[in-house]
């Protein structure tokens, strides 16, 4: 049986990249932050962090409203990537693949990361 995931709309990803690069936070302290990288007041902030929470993705901790992530970035990432997957390229990762190798905007390193994650799975 699949496992179910949470899809999470890109205004509560920002809110969850904020815990998963800084860790366990205040709420305040995260309005503060997205405040200042995206301009949202407290309040809105505030209310995707209830959004979330009512998703399962955070658990308040008291005392001082302290936000905890309870999904994994790489979970999301997952999600997100199969979705994209599924969506534009019918399912099929090596056409994801193909699109991304088929850039020209790759740099060397960026190549040869790809070739090392091929080499990987192999």
């Amino acid at each position: 049986m699949e496992k179910e995931t949470t899809k999470l709309f890109d205004s509560e990803l920002k809110v969850m990249s904020v815990l998963w690069n800084e860790g366990d936070l205040p709420a305040k302290r995260i309005a503060e932050k997205l405040t200042a990288e995206v301009g949202w007041n407290k309040n809105t902030t505030y209310t995707l962090i209830k959004r979330c929470m009512k998703k399962g993705a955070i658990e308040r901790l008291e005392p001082n409203f302290v936000c905890h992530a309870l999904i994994a970035k790489e979970e999301v990432q997952e999600t997100e990537t199969n979705e994209l997957i599924d969506k534009v390229y019918d399912g099929s990762a090596d056409k994801l693949f193909a699109a991304l190798l088929g850039r020209k905007k790759l740099s060397t390193d960026q190549v040869e990361k790809l070739r090392q994650i091929v080499g990987e799975l192999e």
